[in-house]
């Protein structure tokens, strides 16, 4: 993998991510794609969507079907029928979602599956292997996703945890006969002290990407915001900068302003199944009774495939009537919203023109959503 920065405003970057699968452009939002699919979409539709990378989660598919079971059959790539870059998650924030049915020692973390209750144990190392068995194009250290809130003392000892995990993950990975990138997690808290630290210590062990993790986790806007203007001047220039997990686009726009390139979340796919939509105008709530008669379409600015055909009358009985075909067309709606606001944040970065572009969608991103 091979970064390089074309373009500064301010503190806001505009980069490309060259891997042998192809390019990603940053700033870049990543579908997520938690058990080998981007819910509702196929790959040819993600491609059409003009998506550049997507992210597959290591806890789910090492549960199911199996690490193993994707390696036999080609790979991620080829079990998805996805022959862009991958990046894999480590499993660490899902274990971090199970702590009613976990416990983390300095060995790794023993957890019962969600799905059957069977009980696994899950280590840097094997992280590692799994994520090498799926292939993926970048792949994350395994954390602990310190909770908020965390007392001093607790993030200190997950921090620690979490340093000599990543120097176990840059061990099991060896000489790396599959080129794979792996990036460190910066954790600590909302204490700048500890972020601080963490990220001097992954920055010796060296990674070829840097995340921000355990952030939009409980902890105010006020102090996530704080560590993420505090630590992007430090992180290093030339790698990419990854914030895990944050995909409201308020929050988007003050990451991509401090420094930060890669982004994922569900928010897309998540809202549109519920019948939440994003525009240009704020977002609506398809299921409001004053679209039942309405000819237009979402957005009338958009040119996704759902605004080109689909009324919002039509897209409110398919949502009332609970159709299958009202999670895929709402969908490819809010993913194209989500990557064609991604194209013109660089396109503003590379012209000069963040700060304008930022101010005017603040704008509407604060416009007030009522479900009714």
């Amino acid at each position: 993998m091979k970064f390089t920065l074309i373009k500064t405003d301010g503190q806001a970057r505009a980069g490309v991510i060259e891997t042998e699968r192809g390019m990603v452009l940053t700033p870049q939002f990543m579908p997520v794609g938690t058990q080998g699919t981007v819910k509702a979409m196929t790959t040819d539709e993600l491609k059409g969507l003009g998506a550049e990378i997507i992210l597959s989660n290591t806890y789910h598919l090492y549960l199911r079907p199996g690490h193993e079971t994707v390696k036999r059959l080609g790979g991620l790539h080829r079990f998805i029928n996805w022959q862009g870059p991958i990046l894999t998650d480590s499993g660490g924030f899902q274990v971090y979602s199970l702590s009613r049915l976990r416990r983390i020692t300095e060995e790794g973390v023993e957890f019962c599956s969600h799905i059957d209750g069977s009980r696994h144990f899950l280590t840097p190392e094997l992280s590692i292997r799994v994520q090498q068995a799926l292939g993926a194009d970048i792949i994350m250290c395994f954390d602990e996703c310190t909770p908020y809130p965390a007392t001093y003392e607790y993030a200190r000892n997950s921090l620690e945890l979490t340093t000599n995990w990543a120097i176990r993950c840059k061990e099991a990975l060896g000489d790396n006969p599959g080129g794979q990138a792996l990036f460190g997690i910066v954790q600590g808290s909302v204490y700048k002290d500890l972020r601080k630290r963490s990220l001097e210590e992954l920055i010796g062990i060296g990674f070829d990407g840097y995340a921000v993790g355990g952030l939009s986790v409980g902890e105010p806007k006020a102090e996530m915001y704080e560590i993420i203007h505090f630590i992007t001047p430090v992180m290093p220039a030339d790698r990419p900068r990854y914030l895990m997990g944050i995909g409201d686009l308020v929050d988007v726009l003050e990451a991509v302003e401090a420094g930060f390139d890669m982004f994922d979340c569900v928010m897309p796919t998540r809202n549109a199944r519920n019948g939440t939509l994003f525009t240009t105008e704020g977002r609506i709530s398809i299921k409001r009774a004053e679209f039942k008669d309405d000819p237009e379409p979402i957005d009338p600015s958009c040119s996704c495939y759902t605004c080109r055909h689909y009324s919002r009358g039509y897209l409110r009985h398919l949502f009332l009537a609970r159709e299958i075909l009202s999670m895929r067309l709402n969908t490819i709606h809010n993913l194209h919203f989500y990557l064609e606001f991604f194209r013109q944040m660089r396109r503003a970065i590379l012209m000069g023109r963040f700060g304008e572009f930022k101010k005017q969608w603040l704008e509407v991103l604060k416009k007030n959503f009522h479900e009714g």
